[in-house]
């Protein structure tokens, strides 16, 4: 079965230590971010109530990202591509740029989103493709 050599440990550390480094960028990017999405300061704190629920979606969202591309990773391996944390992070950047950053664009485009908004995000998820690219790559499979 497809996903059943998929490395389960290190599917959970690469969607940890992405939601990690998400927290560290938006941290530094807060007040930039919160500028070009258009969100005023009153917004932002009761975004920050006591909801946990952004944060579980991140985090589960994170988990099916390194799950997939674990996936990815799997099949590069069995067509006989070397493994290693340098193809995870090259496989993440190809991830990154032929589908978030591209999906990112067109949809910030049409919704009249500041192309500044596109860098930040796009940075972010970036971010978070290598990092579970290289996590994943050097973590190999069961």
């Amino acid at each position: 079965m497809f996903y059943a050599d998929i490395n389960a440990w290190a599917v959970v550390l690469a969607a940890a230590a992405s939601f990690v480094f998400g927290g560290v960028w938006y941290g530094v990017f807060a007040k930039q971010w919160a500028e070009v999405a258009g969100l005023r300061e009153d917004q932002l704190k009761s975004a920050r109530g006591p909801s946990p629920k952004p944060f579980v979606i991140a985090f589960a969202a994170q988990l099916i990202m390194a799950a997939v591309l674990d996936g990815l990773l799997l099949q590069l391996a069995h067509s006989g591509t070397p493994m290693g944390y340098l193809a995870g992070a090259a496989a993440g950047f190809l991830v990154w740029l032929g589908f978030i950053v591209t999906a990112l664009a067109v949809n910030y485009q049409f919704q009249m989103r500041p192309v500044a908004l596109t860098a930040i995000d796009g940075g972010h998820w970036l971010g978070v493709t290598l990092i579970q690219g290289v996590i994943l790559g050097a973590m190999g499979f069961n």
